[in-house]
């Protein structure tokens, strides 16, 4: 099983340094739709960021990095 296919809707997203950044939406691509945050934003999170998935989605990204590499457009529009 890839872990492309062990992530599924509504597991929370945790970044290296234990932050939650939101839960699941869906994958799509070669990215992870995070849901949208309490401003409303969507974000998308690149699989490459992923480390390893268990109950939780664990990225390889401080919390720093998860703000500075998660884009807020859908990137399959670009």
């Amino acid at each position: 099983m890839t872990m492309q296919t062990q992530i599924k809707a509504h597991m929370p997203v945790i970044c290296a340094d234990g932050h939650n950044h939101g839960e699941v939406e869906a994958v799509e691509g070669q990215y992870i739709k995070v849901t949208k945050d309490d401003s409303g934003t969507q974000h998308w999170l690149p699989l490459s960021a992923v480390d390893h998935v268990d109950e939780h989605v664990h990225l390889n990204l401080t919390h720093e990095q998860v703000h500075q590499q998660w884009l807020d457009k859908d990137p399959r529009s670009a």
